[in-house]
């Protein structure tokens, strides 16, 4: 890998519903990033029986959560894998402060590091909405279940919207309002990544 300073990593954020998937796909056409989702490399792993994903298997059929090593080691190995890249989305992660911490030590450790946290911020009902619309379309169970979808957003709230301070201590946090048309988000994603 080299000239890693000058990399692009974003973190995309923001609650189930929120629009991650569809403006990421955006920003990775027009910025020439790589995708890493740490639920795409899960189950690549786990498909793959690599020791990584055999370990992370041993957790997740026990109902537990995978360490935090075991993912940074599966990101780690999937980041290296690429040469000179121009930066990379994290979507998924980091979910906690320690996994940001961490994500923050492994990229010091190649040379780079997190360029902005983009949070999609969408109000609650509003993500009920999308939610409801997305399972009609898309077929997701786990999209139609009012309680489960309020669930996953309480889980979001709790667990992971503090991250966002560990970001904004950095001053690398933006939020982004993610109200209107997929166009209008889009745009206002470019200009915050464009004042950077």
């Amino acid at each position: 890998m080299t000239s890693l300073s000058i990399m692009l990593n974003i973190v995309l954020f923001g609650p189930p519903g929120a629009g991650k998937g569809t403006q990421s796909e955006r920003l990775i056409e027009k910025y020439g990033l790589i995708h890493l989702s740490t639920g795409d490399i899960f189950r690549a792993n786990i498909k793959g029986e690599t020791a990584l994903g055999t370990l992370a298997k041993s957790f997740i059929d026990k109902g537990q959560l995978v360490p935090d090593e075991v993912t940074i080691n599966m990101l780690r190995s999937e980041v290296v894998k690429h040469t000179d890249p121009k930066g990379f989305i994290f979507d998924g992660f980091p979910r906690t402060n320690a996994q940001a911490q961490a994500l923050d030590e492994f990229l010091k450790e190649i040379g780079t590091s997190i360029t902005v946290m983009l949070a999609l911020e969408v109000e609650e009902n509003e993500l009920k909405e999308r939610l409801k619309k997305r399972a009609e379309v898309s077929g997701r169970a786990d999209d139609a279940n009012p309680e489960v979808i309020a669930n996953r957003i309480k889980v979001y709230n709790s667990e992971t919207a503090p991250v966002k301070d560990f970001y904004q201590h950095q001053n690398k946090f933006v939020a982004i309002n993610g109200i209107g048309s997929i166009d209008e988000i889009t745009n206002r994603l470019f200009e915050a990544i464009d004042l950077i």
